[in-house]
């Protein structure tokens, strides 16, 4: 079951000047892979340089070396990608760093 566009509300509305974590475990992750990773880039954009967002993914899509890593890659030049660990919920946390 797929989210409605217009009940989606994005990861972050701002730019952070700091390091921060976006929650890409809520609910409307789960059945939305796409959306997930969309708004995983998007929270990358968001950040500025030297500082670092952690995407904490929903479990559902497992470990983000089996479906986000790359498409991060491809989308960034200069990111740097460091998986932090499992949380004990089942999601994952990626560090990203341009």
């Amino acid at each position: 079951m797929a989210v409605n566009d217009a009940d989606v509300q994005p990861v972050t509305d701002r730019t952070h000047d700091n390091s921060w974590s976006a929650n890409l475990e809520l609910p409307q992750y789960a059945d939305d892979e796409a959306l997930l990773v969309e708004h995983a880039t998007d929270a990358i954009r968001r950040t500025t340089a030297g500082h670092h967002v952690n995407l904490v993914t929903h479990k559902v899509h497992g470990h983000p070396d089996e479906y986000l890593v790359d498409a991060l890659e491809e989308e960034f030049d200069a990111v740097t990608l460091r998986y932090v660990e499992q949380c004990g919920c089942g999601g994952h946390v990626l560090r990203a760093t341009l």
